[in-house]
Parts: structure tokens; C-alpha cells; sequence
């Protein structure tokens, strides 16, 4: 049975970097590293980050530059929904150019797609890398129809062998339903192609990435206190377009700014606890 390479993707610096590689994001790839041992960890990029931690990492990291936008992400329709005017208002457009490019690179390369605000804990399992695509469910969403609550598959990470069939049809389903609203496209159509074709897809339990959640609760858990992990949890989403910006306080007073070396290394919480190991450079 073919295996799925363990060749890790990653995407970033789809806009213009203003400011030195963030510890978070170092974090990531370090945790990656060094918990995963990678044949390989590329790093799609359109504009190169910079700063000591990025110096750090950039040696371990095979770069690949992002060219012209995808196909089927169009920019003009986040004018025509509220919510899409929110989004582009936020600046959140580079996280749906993302969820294009993750797809073309695992469907042409193969691998391991993770979001940068991802802390790897435990090596995933060969088990895991033995199925045509993997995804993690979440927390169910309510239908936008409906309100009734439906389960519900993530995008953050993506575990898919080259031109696995169920990422043909999603990257074709995303293309044809983008509309600038936040996950039409991405985690609302996998979950349909699920829906409809459940053989396509391995659908991992929401434990095993998405153990501590998008809420306020979820945030406090990895942020303000430490929690128990889940048993058998390989990694965590930390949901960081909820509490990036300083700003934004509606799920979290935490922000980027409170999330430096000081609070891993002495921080009484989930998230620093986890992330200790990984601030000094191995041997």
C-alpha cells in the first residue's frame, strides 16, 4: 500500500512581512522539526520573512515561491456579502489565497498540509499516512440554512496522497463555490464531498488536531491556564485569527504581542508548557 510522504507543507508571508518572524510561527516549524523528523518541509511562500528566529529555521526549510494568485480565488467577491467585506476589511484575504494554494500542492506533491498556527505535540501515526486523504474533524457548525448544527471537517490540517481523488473534487468544488464568505470553499465543502462520498476521505476524531476548540473557552484552555490535552492528541490549532491582533477581544484579551519567550518559558499554561521544549535549538 503507498504511503503518503512525510513531506510537510506549510504556507506563509502571502503579503508584504512588516514586521520579524513571529515566535509562534517559529514554533510551529521548530515543533515540526523536531517531533515529526520530516523528509522534507516546504515552505510556499511569495514573500520571504525575515529576522533572527527566521534565520534560525530557514536552513531546515525547502522554499517555495508563490507566484500568481490560484484559480478560482477572486479577491472582487469579498464586495458582494457583508461578510465578505468583513473579512477583506480584516485583512483575513490571505488566509483564503491559502486555502487554494494548500490543495494545489498537496494534489501536485503529496505530503502534510499544516496551518503556521499549529503546535505539534506527538509524531503523527504511519497509520495515518496510509489513507488516500485525511482530514480532522471540528466542533459541528449550524447549517446557514437551517441553524441546525452539522458536523463539520477543517482544513488546518491535511494529510493526502498526490492527486488523492477526494482533493480533485474539493479543489474543483472551491473553485466553483468561492464567494468570499469565510469557508464555503474550503472546510463547508469538504464537509459536503464527505456527505456525499464518505469512502473518499478518512475522517480523523476531532481529539487528534482540534482538541482544544474556537471558543472562549478553547482560547482560555491554551492560552491562560494549563489543561489537559486529550489522550492521544498528535497536535493543536490555535485558532489564531481569533486572537491575533490586540484589537480584537471578543474570544480572548490574549494577542500576539503577550506571546514571546518570556511566556514560554515561564508560562503556567497549556500552550507554553507544550511549547517549552521547542525555544532552544537542538544540538
Amino acid at each position: 500500500m503507498a504511503k503518503v510522504p512525510r513531506h510537510f507543507h506549510f504556507v506563509f508571508g502571502l503579503r508584504e512581512q512588516d514586521e520579524p518572524f513571529h515566535l509562534m510561527h517559529y514554533l510551529c516549524l521548530e515543533s515540526c522539526r523536531r517531533t515529526q523528523a520530516p523528509e522534507r518541509i516546504f515552505f510556499h511562500c511569495r514573500h520571504l520573512p525575515y529576522g533572527p528566529l527566521w534565520d534560525r529555521i530557514a536552513p531546515h526549510l525547502d522554499i517555495r515561491r508563490v507566484g500568481e494568485r490560484p484559480r478560482g480565488f477572486d479577491p472582487s467577491l469579498y464586495q458582494q456579502s457583508a461578510e465578505g467585506r468583513f473579512i477583506a476589511d480584516r485583512g483575513y484575504v490571505y488566509a483564503h489565497e491559502a486555502d487554494f494554494i494548500r490543495l494545489e500542492a498537496l494534489i501536485q506533491h503529496g505530503g502534510i498540509y499544516a496551518d503556521m498556527d499549529t503546535l505539534f505535540v506527538q509524531r503523527y501515526d504511519d497509520a495515518l499516512l496510509t489513507h488516500d486523504c485525511v482530514l480532522g474533524e471540528e466542533a459541528a457548525m449550524p447549517d446557514t440554512t437551517t441553524g441546525v448544527l452539522r458536523p463539520s471537517l477543517c482544513n488546518a490540517v491535511i494529510i493526502a496522497q498526490a492527486n488523492a481523488p477526494f482533493l480533485l473534487q474539493w479543489q474543483a468544488l472551491a473553485r466553483q463555490e468561492f464567494d468570499g464568505t469565510w469557508s464555503r470553499h474550503s472546510c463547508q465543502a469538504a464537509s459536503q464531498l464527505w456527505m456525499s462520498n464518505p469512502g473518499l476521505v478518512q475522517v480523523a476524531p476531532l481529539w487528534r488536531f482540534y482538541g482544544l476548540g474556537s471558543s472562549i473557552a478553547g482560547l482560555k484552555s491554551l492560552f491562560e491556564v494549563d489543561a489537559p490535552l486529550p489522550p492521544g492528541a498528535l497536535s493543536l490549532h490555535l485558532w489564531a485569527h481569533l486572537w491575533w491582533s490586540a484589537d480584537r477581544t471578543d474570544f480572548s484579551a490574549f494577542h500576539q504581542g503577550l506571546l514571546n519567550e518570556d511566556y514560554v518559558r515561564a508560562g503556567a499554561t497549556t500552550y507554553a508548557r507544550l511549547a517549552r521544549p521547542w525555544l532552544e535549538p537542538d544540538a
